[in-house]
């Protein structure tokens, strides 16, 4: 009986090497080992990228064991897996297929596709012209030509180092073959952010334990979104020795460091990934899979310091001292821990995403306000809050994407948008006025 099956396993390439843990594809002719060596030549990337991919070639392999007696070659094959992605497989109520796909979005069916050639590009330098190629190169029209050169010039434009980037002639003259569906361009008001007028509520009456005492942890970490713009994943990655205090003013200084490459705070140790396992017997937490409780992720903010760090930086200024005050409570009840993290849980173990999930949810609920994302109140919308107040106070772009840590300046737009209703009210005011 054909299946295809997904397990976590740890890879090692070769004796004396590290060891991985990947998530690895089973069938019934047992480890799909090309993919698995594939994913480790693919270590540094992200872990929702690994993921993502596995469950990209883990579609395609189901595809292939339901139609591949179908196609006369593996690109009409892989024509076939697209349109089953972007249609579904379920037409009039019957899937003579017994795959049941639900339409996916043409944003979700390019992500996949992109997923896909990359894996049999990988293939391609294995094993040459031995194995039929799923995703082939065409040579580009005039018209596909000019659309690659003009994408490659808006992606670079701003990029640092662009300067020393030189595409060649050759680079855009090809095509792939195969083509997701047309992606649409609509602007989505997916600006939604937390009610300032409600923040001070959250962290004195919401951020409280089941007896009523004060959370200094989960407040600390509100704080870090909403005065320092920080992403939730980020704040987990603070070890206690990465925060300093200004003896003349009480601000606190914190810095947030690479999860693996940053330096250590051990000078016996020059990365934090040697610091963690020889010290802890553990891995950064970015490296972790999405399931582990120890897992948070990093999307590779821009670094400002050569340690690999980048400083948070609290807007209204005076928010760092009162993160200061806040952060002298929390470590004077804080439980006794071995970890090298700020924020641990009730046990002294390090504090996971779901954890403080759980407890920012029921403390939105405690103030009389539902988590949703629509509504602002989830941790993300403390980011928007953050980078808006910024735009409101007269903060340029470019003063924005620094304290925000984003690479590019047009990255931190989507944080400044007015809402559509803030919008409406202007125009409102601007009638009146006339």
């Amino acid at each position: 009986m054909s299946f295809v099956i997904k397990r976590g396993v740890s890879y090692i390439a070769s004796t004396g090497r590290p060891s991985f843990r990947f998530p690895a594809l089973f069938t019934e002719n047992g480890l799909l080992i090309s993919h698995l060596r594939f994913l480790h030549e693919n270590r540094y990337k992200s872990q929702s990228w690994l993921e993502r991919n596995t469950f990209a070639v883990e579609l395609l392999l189901k595809f292939i064991e339901r139609q591949v007696s179908n196609f006369s070659s593996a690109t009409d094959l892989l024509r076939a897996f697209v349109e089953a992605l972007q249609f579904g497989t379920i037409q009039d109520g019957q899937d003579d297929s017994g795959l049941f796909w639900n339409p996916r979005s043409n944003e979700d069916v390019n992500v996949l596709l992109r997923h896909i050639t990359h894996y049999c590009d990988y293939l391609d330098t294995i094993h040459g012209t031995d194995l039929p190629k799923l995703n082939p190169l065409r040579k580009a029209t005039h018209a596909e030509e000019r659309l690659q050169w003009c994408a490659y010039y808006r992606r670079h434009r701003r990029c640092f180092l662009n300067h020393l980037t030189k595409p060649s002639v050759q680079q855009f003259s090809l095509v792939r073959k195969i083509h997701g569906p047309e992606r649409h361009f609509v602007d989505i008001e997916a600006v939604y952010r937390f009610p300032e007028e409600r923040i001070e509520d959250l962290l004195m009456h919401g951020l409280v334990s089941a007896s009523g005492e004060q959370d200094y942890g989960s407040q600390l970490i509100v704080m870090l979104m909403h005065f320092g713009g920080l992403r939730l994943s980020e704040c987990f990655h603070i070890y206690t020795d990465d925060i300093s205090i200004d003896p003349q003013s009480g601000s606190a200084f914190i810095s947030v460091f690479h999860p693996s490459d940053g330096k250590s705070p051990d000078e016996r140790f020059s990365k934090r990934n040697e610091y963690l396992v020889n010290k802890y017997r553990l891995i950064p937490r970015n490296e972790y899979s999405r399931s582990h409780r120890l897992y948070a992720g990093w999307k590779g903010p821009l670094l400002t310091n050569r340690n690999l760090s980048f400083d948070v930086m609290f807007y209204p200024a005076n928010k760092a001292v009162e993160f200061t005050l806040l952060l002298h409570k929390y470590l004077s009840v804080r439980p006794t821990s071995e970890f090298p993290f700020l924020f641990v849980n009730s046990k002294g173990n390090p504090e996971s995403k779901k954890n403080f999930l759980q407890k920012y949810n029921r403390a939105i609920k405690r103030i009389g306000l539902e988590p949703h994302k629509s509504l602002g109140t989830t941790p993300h919308a403390h980011r928007h809050s953050y980078g808006y107040r910024l735009s409101q106070e007269g903060f340029s772009q470019l003063e924005i994407q620094k304290t925000m840590h984003h690479k590019s300046p047009d990255s931190c737009l989507v944080y400044l948008k007015p809402l559509n209703e803030e919008v409406r009210l202007t125009l409102r005011e601007r009638l009146n006025e006339g």
